[in-house]
């Protein structure tokens, strides 16, 4: 499998396999795009993202460390942590005939001195495309001499045919936070498959895999993982996603976020010396024959 490097919009690796389309931007270790030849696009993009240094981009694969959303205790800025909006360091690209693995790391001696979270780290995310899945890593050490802990999230936006239409199953009789209820504990338990009809953003405590029924895309996209105590699940609804400026009008509709996590009280704790990983495997598969 054949790649290129690319500059525009962005600095990464790009891959066309047949009509597939694989994607990863060295901004933020930002996976972008993951559509095996022959299927729709997998991963979901905005029209309005923006793509500038210090600018998170809307879609694909952000990563959040050290903190998600406005970390713990509510008050840290900027969301979701300062890995995801500036360039990691593109370590190694290795191709062959039926996959592409790009490897990125960041560090305390890019991302520089850190109010929040002063502490020496080294972080690395792999992405491994192939038409079977996408399977992206993140690994956290502490490089440093006191114990930290740290939240993680890796926020990946997935294409849908239509929000009233997909269900998701997997989380059944899970326990979760809701944040459109300012609930602050797990005090919900999910009954039967979710489905949409507003504003979704729910915590879940579950380390099952997750998988969308999609009847308009005839598809199931289902996302597995390792390391995570917690699935989000998010999606804007209409009012929302009207007042951002970095989604389209009315794409909300076709987009959902299923993310790896381990937040809040789950936050990875880490002595000296000590890694973590966290693993999620997206692959894709007929809805009917």
């Amino acid at each position: 499998m054949s790649h290129e490097i690319t500059s525009t919009p962005l600095a990464g690796i790009h891959a066309t396999p047949g009509a597939g389309n694989y994607g990863v931007y060295d901004h933020g270790a930002h996976v972008w795009a993951w559509q095996p030849d022959g299927s729709a696009p997998v991963l979901w993009m905005s029209s309005h993202s923006g793509y500038a240094t210090g600018t998170a981009i809307r879609g694909g694969i952000p990563v959040i460390f050290p903190w998600f959303g406005p970390g713990r205790g509510g008050t840290l800025s900027p969301a979701h942590g300062f890995v995801r909006a500036r360039a990691w360091r593109r370590d190694e690209v290795l191709e062959d005939d039926d996959s592409l693995l790009v490897r990125y790391s960041v560090d305390e001696t890019l991302t520089g001195s850190q109010q929040h979270f002063p502490f020496p780290y080294r972080a690395e995310l792999s992405a491994r495309f192939s038409a079977e899945a996408l399977v992206v890593e993140l690994t956290v050490t502490n490089s440093g001499t006191a114990e930290f802990s740290y939240e993680e999230a890796l926020h990946t936006y997935l294409t849908i045919g239509d929000i009233a239409q997909v269900e998701l199953t997997g989380l059944d009789k899970s326990r979760y936070l809701d944040k459109v209820l300012t609930q602050t504990g797990f005090d919900s338990r999910q009954r039967g498959a979710i489905s949409f009809t507003g504003e979704t953003d729910r915590i879940y405590a579950s380390k099952g895999a997750v998988t969308i029924v999609d009847p308009r895309l005839n598809r199931r996209v289902v996302v597995a993982k390792e390391g995570s105590a917690n699935t989000v699940i998010w999606n804007p609804g209409q009012h929302k996603a009207d007042a951002m400026r970095d989604m389209g009008p009315g794409q909300w509709r076709t987009m959902v976020c299923i993310e790896a996590a381990n937040v809040l009280g789950d936050a990875v704790v880490l002595a000296p010396g000590a890694s973590h990983t966290m693993t999620q495997r997206i692959s894709v598969e007929p809805l009917a024959e």
